[in-house]
């Protein structure tokens, strides 16, 4: 779109779908791969999920909105040579539809606000940290499905469901678990990529998601939220107990 054909509103709109379909991290490192595995047949989910090392929902996530956005495009094709079963999505880059990558807005003020969390005590971090997260964990919870929140009626392990379907919708591809009887939640992504592993303070916004979206859901009588592990830390997964 040359300069001097763009009005305001068209720059904006160009501006918007770009960011849309390239602000996020793990978007931007899939159509690098993409682009440059693509050896004329494709990629499928699986492999997509495999390199960047996500959940293969995810994955498919991520890969339908840069189909959706024209930086992708996909076809149907059976495995092997024409054998039987359901054809598989395979993904080829559109390399001309976009020459570099905006910097996404939210990455920049998260990487500000572990920045200014380092600066305090690090009890007092966590704690800021955590309630912020709880604050918009309850207005998550609120808006689930336009559900009436019955807290006298909704066990602790269906609220915990509802707080792991709610994270993965928000890019976290989390899961209930229970292990010698103590209910966890598995987060196998975290949209916070690099930010969480310079700044580990800012998993206390994930636990915090999790306090408020469960106080919304259950009661305020959850008892204690606790990071079990956290990958910005060293460990495999990240994990919340309760």
């Amino acid at each position: 779109m040359s300069s001097a054909s763009a009005t305001p509103a068209a720059f904006n709109a160009t501006v918007s779908a770009i960011t849309d379909a390239f602000g996020d991290p793990t978007r931007r490192r899939i159509w690098l791969f993409v682009r440059d595995a693509d050896d004329g047949s494709g990629v499928t989910t699986s492999e997509v999920a495999t390199e960047v090392g996500i959940h293969p929902n995810v994955a498919r996530h991520h890969l339908e909105k840069l189909t959706a956005g024209g930086y992708l495009e996909v076809r149907a094709a059976r495995a092997g040579s024409g054998g039987a079963g359901r054809p598989s999505k395979r993904y080829s880059a559109i390399t001309a539809a976009i020459e570099e990558f905006p910097v996404r807005s939210d990455d920049l003020v998260l990487s500000l606000l572990g920045r200014a969390l380092t600066r305090l005590d690090r009890v007092e971090a966590e704690a800021l940290a955590e309630e912020v997260g709880a604050e918009y964990g309850r207005a998550m919870a609120a808006g689930l499905n336009g559900e009436t929140l019955d807290h006298g009626h909704r066990s602790l392990r269906t609220a915990i469901r509802a707080v792991a379907d709610a994270l993965t919708a928000h890019g976290f591809a989390a899961h209930a678990d229970s292990r010698n009887n103590q209910l966890r939640i598995i987060n196998d992504h975290c949209p916070f990529g690099d930010v969480a592993t310079e700044h580990p303070v800012i998993c206390a916004v994930d636990r915090g998601m999790v306090r408020g979206m469960l106080a919304e859901l259950y009661g305020e009588d959850v008892g204690e939220v606790v990071t079990e592990s956290s990958v910005a830390r060293g460990d495999s997964v990240c994990s919340t107990t309760f």
